[in-house]
């Protein structure tokens, strides 16, 4: 059942029709979609209403024009017949796109960014049947929802708002409920604040690394002609949503699609993206070596197995594979991690294993594997480099720490943000010291789902007890990706990913020869607030030659009392 505004509307005998809408909406809508009755609006002189608002987390918006009674249009002006007899009427669809603009207009300097998720403007004749191929220039049939499909209203709903919505992408959970406030008039408890560590500002700056980061569908669509595209780019130049969007794209062309990646957090992340598609999914979505055993390959053990082994029999295998089984297009998210002897395993399940579509997304400076040779892929066209330059997502404050790493061609395009906090201890304290920055965080204000801990060495112990309990799979990864609560996990297992907030514990290292890498990989999780942890010799060490990652400009944190002494 849907979440509605206000939660018992005040209906009168002239919004029956609406009534009638909204009852029906209010029970088939999912649980998180929000719904709004009668929003008043005022653009400039001009005064608005919207019927119906529907907010449809990952989907969209829909501004709904209700009209009862019976609804004809004749020599191209609309009439209305009801109790008083037939009159003349503005038309419905022109009432509903004025709306929708004045909402866009209304609540772009309240949200401090543009609207630019997809939004349906629909109109609703709860108690007219409309002719069933109607065509119009200024009406499309599609948008136009009438008595006989009520029953289907919320199918109909979603698919008006996906096919025909303008914008750019689906509506995110925390910029819808960003919205609840601006649309009710609602002031929250007056004179209180509970903002003065400048969360407002970050979430803006999130709705704004959103709204840059779709629109990486131009460069994707401006690179639709070539078959094999390596898309290169430094942390938080939204190198992962481009990958899921490249894998919808093809697919819905009707091609047969696999995307990988090799973490597998990574893989959660994607195949949690892609069941909130309808359709147009990819055949395959997740781990390499998860696919692997998904066509037959024998499990093993061992890196020398998973490396190596596993990979030559994929390799093997791929050409017997049933013409219908075999992929159009190969999409690699985070392809640095991938090996040689991957590509060839995944280009010999194409169907065309030397021209065939490849798109590697890929970071070579996050390479903290250590496989990837800088050399072509398979035997056939090489890919063509595309650079992907910008920093989406990250706050300036944030990428300013790595930004000799990714080099001078990078613009920082994100909002200022809070600053870098850094709290020095020594190495054995720092897992202790950054759990309770994790309390002094939320004490703050920030939600627990909004932080991420992530250890550079050995586990965080509740990181190390999903593993022992084998629950990695089943309650580690599925609570991450349902924001349930506050995450610990390790940098390497990160990549790809992000929180709004990321402490980073620096631990110690395996292998210092991988320490940059790692450091990188750290710092440019993070979206609105980086906290790292560690002694600062070790990370200055870390930091790689000429200290490729600095924190120069970084506000020393006391560590938290309770360990401070």
């Amino acid at each position: 059942m849907a979440r509605c505004y206000p939660q018992d509307p005040e209906f009168t005998e002239k919004t029956a029709a609406e009534q009638k809408v909204f009852e029906i909406l209010r029970h088939a809508l999912p649980d998180e979609v929000l719904l709004f009755h009668s929003v008043q609006l005022r653009n400039q002189r001009a005064e608005h209403e919207i019927d119906l608002l529907v907010l449809w987390p990952h989907v969209g918006i829909a501004v709904i024009e209700v009209k009862g009674g019976r609804l004809t249009v004749e020599e191209g002006t609309w009439y209305q017949s009801d109790g008083k007899g037939k009159h003349r009427i503005q038309s419905p669809m022109a009432q509903v796109q004025s709306a929708a603009h004045a909402l866009k207009q209304a609540l772009a300097p309240l949200m401090g960014t543009p609207i630019t998720s997809k939004m349906a403007d629909v109109v609703c004749f709860p108690y007219t049947d409309w002719p069933s191929h109607y065509s119009s220039v200024g009406v499309p049939r599609e948008l136009i929802i009438d008595r006989a499909q009520l029953a289907d209203l919320e199918s109909l709903l979603r698919r008006a708002i996906e096919d025909h919505g303008g914008g750019l992408a689906g509506l995110s959970p925390e910029f819808a409920q960003r919205m609840v406030k601006h649309l009710t008039g609602d002031t929250g408890p007056l004179g209180e604040t509970n903002d003065s560590f400048g969360h407002g500002d970050a979430l803006s700056n999130e709705d704004l690394q959103e709204t840059l980061t779709s629109r990486q569908a131009i460069l994707l669509s401006s690179t639709r002609s070539l078959n094999r595209v390596s898309f290169i780019g430094g942390a938080g130049s939204g190198k992962t949503w481009m990958a899921l969007e490249k894998a919808r794209q093809l697919a819905k062309e009707g091609l047969r699609v696999g995307l990988f990646c090799y973490n597998k957090g990574l893989g959660h992340y994607l195949k949690s993206q892609v069941d909130l598609w309808r359709q147009n999914k990819p055949s395959h979505t997740g781990e390499f070596h998860e696919y692997a055993r998904s066509v037959g390959v024998p499990d093993g053990t061992g890196q020398e197995y998973f490396d190596v082994a596993m990979p030559q029999l994929l390799r093997e295998l791929g050409p017997s594979l049933p013409q219908s089984q075999k992929f159009d297009a190969v999409i690699v998210d985070e392809a640095q991690d991938f090996a040689p002897g991957w590509w060839e395993a995944l280009l010999s399940c194409t169907k065309d294993p030397l021209n065939g579509q490849v798109y590697a997304f890929m970071d070579n400076r996050q390479d903290v594997y250590q496989r990837w040779s800088g050399e072509n892929i398979g035997d056939g066209t090489p890919l063509v480099p595309i650079h992907v330059d910008d920093n989406l997502r990250n706050t300036r404050s944030i990428a300013r720490t790595f930004k000799e790493i990714i080099g001078s061609n990078v613009k920082l395009r994100g909002g200022e943000g809070l600053p870098v906090r850094f709290v020095h201890c020594p190495t054995q304290d720092a897992v202790d010291i950054a759990s309770d920055c994790v309390d002094r965080l939320i004490d703050e204000g920030w939600a627990n789902n909004q932080i991420a801990l992530l250890t550079t060495n050995r586990r965080h112990p509740i990181h190390q007890d999903h593993y022992e309990n084998g629950t990695i799979d089943t309650e580690h990864w599925p609570a991450f990706h349902a924001r349930e609560e506050e995450f610990y996990g390790h940098v390497l297992g990160f990549k790809g990913l992000e929180r709004s907030v990321v402490i980073l514990c620096v631990n110690g290292f395996k292998d210092m020869n991988r320490a940059t890498e790692q450091l990188y990989v750290g710092f440019s999780r993070a979206r609105s607030l980086l906290v790292v942890v560690g002694d600062r010799q070790l990370v200055d060490e870390a930091s790689g030659a000429n200290l490729q990652i600095s924190l120069k400009d970084a506000t020393d944190w006391t560590a938290p009392e309770a360990l401070a002494g």
